[in-house]
């Protein structure tokens, strides 16, 4: 990394709302986050996530991924909105890799471009099998896992590299310790920092964290928090991830199905609960599964501390007015 590239990095480091030095209070770190987004399918919904980018921009996120699919399917769009981040904004852009449908090659290929274009940060993932398919199924000729991909990554070029973690056990994994040691190879092998599934039970994720600590694992575990759009949505999400939602959280949104007003009301609160609870307990940074809509992410963070901070306004992109 360039030393320009290392003074552009700290100046996108978010700070706890307490000023231009930074200052978070005695012996706290700076407060962090990051934002996934999904490539978009139609013009509206491209216009929907730039408008979404706009404005989470001034929050400095420390890097904003760019999902692949979960078939690996929108390997070219994915590619095309993560440039356009790295071209036409201050953001760090982090495209998602996946092992399915390419062989190590093709994979390789695809880094190695992201590197010749300046992007230096990557999400390795196994990756989901085409609806249809049944069980996973590695490439003849690909990366088997993630671990295989971390290491092939790590062996092209000094990528920061994420991964994925499971608070709840991943739904293929032979046992919770079987994935845990899975996690631990992905670090040993050269990842950055472990993502979580998203979960609404906090005590879920600091278990977890502290199973991870026990067994070496000494990278940032960071919470992946999914703010609700749409319950059921989320019910969806949570049967194909094996993450548990609490009754409490079906009583919450018990009865708002015509209410979209009170359900966004209730969605905040539940999210500015759940991120203030993980901060009492230490966590000093965050990822946000966005689903390419800003409001609830903003406000979560706004409740964190984080205020705009104008070295990170986002410059127009070609087509979408600032």
């Amino acid at each position: 990394m360039t030393a320009h590239a290392v003074g552009a990095h700290r100046a996108r480091r978010v700070h706890r709302g307490a000023g231009p030095t930074g200052v978070t209070g005695a012996g706290l770190a700076p407060m962090c986050v990051s934002f996934e987004f999904f490539p978009p399918a139609d013009a509206a919904m491209e216009a929907t996530l730039w408008a979404s980018l706009q404005r989470l921009a001034p929050l400095a996120p420390r890097f904003v991924s760019v999902t692949y699919g979960a078939d690996g399917s929108t390997r070219e769009r994915t590619h095309n909105v993560v440039t356009r981040i790295q071209k036409h904004t201050p953001l760090t852009g982090a495209p998602h890799l996946t092992c399915i449908g390419a062989s190590r090659g093709e994979i390789l290929d695809i880094a190695r471009t992201y590197w010749d274009e300046g992007i230096r940060h990557l999400v390795a993932l196994r990756g989901d099998p085409p609806q249809g398919q049944g069980a996973y199924r590695p490439h003849a000729d690909g990366f088997p896992y993630a671990v295989d991909l971390v290491a092939g990554l790590r062996a092209l070029a000094p990528f920061e590299i994420s991964v994925a973690a499971y608070p709840e056990v991943h739904p293929e994994a032979r046992s919770a310790g079987a994935d845990l040691d899975n996690l631990r190879r992905k670090i040993d092998a050269g990842a950055t920092r472990a993502i979580t599934q998203f979960f609404y039970d906090t005590a879920v994720f600091l278990r977890f964290r502290d199973r991870c600590a026990r067994c070496g694992i000494r990278s940032p575990v960071v919470p992946g928090i999914l703010p609700i759009t749409r319950f059921p949505q989320v019910l969806r999400f949570a049967k194909t991830c094996g993450a548990s939602i609490p009754q409490w959280l079906h009583e919450r949104f018990a009865g708002l199905d015509d209410d979209a007003e009170t359900r966004r009301l209730i969605a905040a609160a539940v999210a500015i609960e759940q991120v203030e609870e993980l901060c009492r307990h230490g966590v000093r940074e965050f990822h946000f599964y966005t689903l390419n809509r800003a409001e609830l992410t903003y406000a979560i963070c706004h409740a964190l501390g984080l205020r705009p901070q104008p070295q990170s306004a986002l410059t127009a992109h070609p087509g979408v007015s600032a």
